[in-house]
């Protein structure tokens, strides 16, 4: 987390990327603590061993661009899961003005699934909101998990005016209390698309 935040090792977008994955990979740990898991036979080359393997595959959603790496380190660890990626970004108007647009999507069925949607950051809510609705189109899931390395207390509480508290369970590595005018988290770490994959033109 550390590093993710210094602005002299975030000149590195490799090195940003590979901290985002690893991040990831943290939280793919944790949240598999909550999976249900139940005896399976594996057959050894001497045996039979008796191991306690998860029941679900959860599908890892994640909003494009920022979420990528954040979404591998998931992928490194549930290796069999499908993908689920929603193009949504802030559309500049003039000044501190814009909206949130959904663009593009593409999902596998939901129905009964454990989704984990990964975005590093949770400023507004707004763009998160959007999302798991868009997610809704493709089967009511079962339990959607929301991973986000940096959280703004603003974006934590509209989210859990917003979405149903018994089946949507917040996960996030720190919670910031500033937002910008331009709903930046501050501290935060910065924009995480451009730091992972070079400044775009609105």
């Amino acid at each position: 987390m550390a590093e993710l935040r210094d602005i002299e090792i975030q000149k590195d977008s490799m090195r940003f990327r590979r901290n985002m994955e690893r991040m990831g990979e943290i939280f793919a740990y944790e949240i598999s603590k909550t999976f249900t898991y139940a005896p399976q036979e594996v057959v050894t080359s001497l045996g039979v061993a008796e191991m306690n393997l998860p029941i679900e595959e959860p599908v890892i959603a994640t909003i494009l661009r920022a979420g990528l790496p954040f979404q591998q380190g998931f992928l490194n660890f549930f290796d069999h899961a499908p993908g689920a990626f929603i193009s949504c970004y802030r559309k500049h108007i003039r000044g501190d003005e814009f909206t949130v647009k959904l663009e593009y999507s593409s999902c596998p069925d939901l129905t009964d699934k454990i989704v984990i949607l990964a975005d590093p950051m949770l400023a507004t809510g707004s763009s998160l909101l959007m999302t798991y609705r868009e997610l809704k189109q493709f089967g009511t899931p079962a339990h959607v998990h929301i991973a986000a390395v940096v959280a703004s207390m603003e974006g934590i509480t509209y989210l859990k005016r917003n979405l149903p508290v018994d089946t949507v369970t917040i996960w996030t590595c720190v919670v910031d209390d500033e937002l910008t005018s331009q709903s930046y988290i501050v501290p935060g770490l910065g924009d995480a698309g451009d730091l992972a994959y070079g400044q775009k033109t609105d």
